[in-house]
């Protein structure tokens, strides 16, 4: 019970049952029960390393639970290296709740954001994420989103000259494929289906890289990987708050940075489609 020590001495609560139940990225997973029979889901820093990663994971909570539409789970301690929030219950989702999540994510981006950004460092993964804020996308978007990534997997030995040409392409050339310009969204900014928890008939926002955003980076990461009713999600969003035309065209462009997180993450198995989603940026310019 030592990992429940830790959590009470850093927090003040009474901790009753404590069990590991997972972790990755250097941070252990845990879920717990506090003396009033509350559950809570902990995640606790392996090393050092892994402090700041949670600090800014907690400052996007609060960012996105402020705007009041998109459920976010409520935190229950953050500090020292640990955040506790309300356990969720777990569920498959069903279609309603899938239409409920699309108008829950179009609320939340029309709040917006001050500016493209946000006033925390941040992190993806365990990778530190550039938070600059700016007042124009495409190039923001480029220099915190796309250019670390090929330049830390070009280092890396990943990615080849060639490869990074192409990359380097698409940022040279972001303001003729970025679509018409949009307001600052606020938005989660790791949006993969893994990072919506179901829970009580609805989608809940969890393990944000949050920031004013663009709004199709949200919904071209859900079809990154796939996400549970995928049509019905993008249907209610595009009821509530539609997309300008040709976003199908610009979903490779936002899905290259979360891509070439991945190539710098896990290898060269994730460069053939980070390569792809440039090539297909570039294309829907030419188009």
């Amino acid at each position: 019970m030592a990992a429940a020590r830790r959590l009470e001495r850093a927090s003040g609560l009474r901790v009753r049952d404590y069990r590991r139940i997972g972790g990755e990225h250097g941070v252990l997973h845990y879920r717990g029960l506090l003396d009033d029979g509350s559950e809570i889901f902990v995640k606790s820093a392996a090393d050092e390393a892994a402090e700041a990663p949670l600090a800014a994971e907690a400052c996007g909570l609060r960012w996105l639970g402020e705007a009041g539409t998109a459920a976010v789970p409520a935190i229950v301690f953050a500090g020292k290296g640990q955040l506790a929030v309300r356990w969720l219950p777990p569920e498959v989702p069903g279609r309603a709740a899938a239409e409920r999540f699309g108008r829950d994510l179009a609320r939340l981006h029309v709040t917006g954001a001050a500016r493209f950004g946000a006033r925390w460092s941040g992190y993806i993964a365990s990778l530190p994420l550039p938070n600059d804020e700016a007042g124009s996308w495409p190039e923001w978007y480029a220099r915190c989103r796309i250019l670390p990534y090929c330049r830390l997997a070009r280092d890396a030995g990943t990615l080849r000259a060639a490869d990074v040409a192409v990359i380097e392409a698409v940022a040279a050339r972001i303001g003729e494929i970025a679509g018409p310009d949009e307001p600052p969204s606020r938005i989660h900014g790791d949006l993969w289906s893994g990072n919506v928890h179901w829970s009580g008939g609805r989608g809940w926002l969890i393990d944000p890289a949050a920031h004013g955003g663009h709004r199709e980076t949200d919904l071209a990461m859900l079809a990154l990987f796939g996400a549970p009713h995928l049509g019905r999600i993008l249907d209610a969003y595009q009821e509530a708050a539609p997309l300008a035309r040709g976003w199908q065209a610009r979903v490779p462009l936002h899905q290259l940075h979360p891509l070439l997180v991945h190539v710098c993450l896990f290898g060269g198995g994730y460069r053939d489609s980070a390569l792809a989603a440039a090539r297909a940026a570039l294309a829907a310019r030419a188009a």
